[in-house]
């Protein structure tokens, strides 16, 4: 079973227009959807779509439309009952696969409620294959929480394999948690999220891997691997990811798609990493494979829409050891 908490989830509001987004004008979209999202929610999605036992934790109110959504997605969940209201976040995409995303603040958890949405996932830990702590921080939490709860979890459940994919202030305050001797097991960052966990310039590695020089990703990764974390998964858009561990580094490129919406890539590519490692017994080549794989699928299908495994082109992915 995989185990996802998602402390801030959304609804995912995806408008689809019929021309590039002209800022400042009226324009009419072509179509509207929501659903239940959230990086974790998309996680545990991917795997109900590939039939793979699953649980989404996370803070929702006992009338709120997102358990609506929730339950029409089949996704089996634990909701932590709070006040506020789960936010909603918009995208807009365009014929060319352009993507703009307005995300809501989201609720301020109460220390209770930290301490409820805490011991849910506490209680359900010990049943999981792995467990996936993906996302922004609601207000209220600190932002060192995702240390915290490695901590918690590898004293409860020491053996279960954990993957985090946060950014900005959450995921710093976890680089600097390796300080302490408290890492997961799996981080997804893309370029610039890498850049922002070792304070250098992210958009420069997105740049050199665009170009096909992955060395300075795999140099930046490999200073988080050295720190504690034993698999680092950069995601990088067209560029496909790089996964970086102490027994080498690789490099994947997607299979030709056609770029609809890239919500839901980077979620859909660790669902199948986190899958494929500790489900399958998958190489870390294998795994990463299948991961890129999977994302581009993601970014091949509408707003959020999460593939299923027939959705997926797995026998046109290219991919190498690096040597450096």
């Amino acid at each position: 079973m995989i185990l996802t908490l998602t402390p801030n989830p959304s609804i995912d509001q995806t408008l689809v227009l019929p021309e590039t987004l002209r800022p400042g004008t009226v324009q009419r979209a072509e179509s509207v959807s929501s659903v239940a999202g959230g990086k974790g929610i998309n996680v545990s999605q991917a795997c109900v779509n590939a039939n793979v036992e699953t649980l989404a934790v996370f803070p929702c109110g006992t009338n709120d439309p997102f358990l609506r959504l929730v339950k029409q997605q089949a996704l089996p969940y634990l909701a932590t009952p709070i006040a506020g209201t789960v936010r909603t976040n918009t995208t807009v995409t365009s014929p060319t696969g352009e993507t703009t995303k307005l995300n809501g603040p989201g609720p301020t958890l109460s220390a209770h409620d930290l301490r409820a949405l805490q011991d849910s996932l506490l209680d359900a830990a010990p049943r999981a294959h792995a467990i996936v702590l993906a996302g922004s921080l609601p207000q209220g939490i600190p932002v060192d929480w995702y240390v915290t709860l490695t901590a918690l979890l590898r004293e409860a459940v020491p053996n279960i394999p954990i993957a985090i994919d946060t950014s900005d202030a959450p995921l710093r305050a976890l680089y600097a948690g390796l300080d302490s001797g408290i890492a997961p097991d799996i981080i997804k960052p893309n370029g610039e999220e890498l850049g922002q966990m070792l304070g250098i310039d992210g958009q420069a590695l997105e740049d050199a891997a665009a170009r096909g020089n992955f060395e300075p990703i795999v140099a930046a990764a490999r200073r988080v691997v050295e720190r504690g974390i034993a698999e680092v998964l950069v995601t990088l858009g067209a560029a496909g990811a790089v996964l970086v561990t102490a027994e080498g580094a690789f490099q994947a490129y997607p299979p030709p798609i056609t770029c609809v919406s890239t919500v839901g890539a980077g979620d859909s590519t660790l669902a199948s990493y986190v899958l494929s490692r500790t489900m399958l017994g998958c190489s870390f080549l294998e795994a990463l494979e299948k991961a890129v794989a999977y994302g581009a699928a993601a970014a091949s299908l509408p707003g959020t829409v999460i593939p299923s495994p027939h959705d997926v082109n797995f026998a046109d992915t290219i991919s190498q050891t690096l040597s450096f």
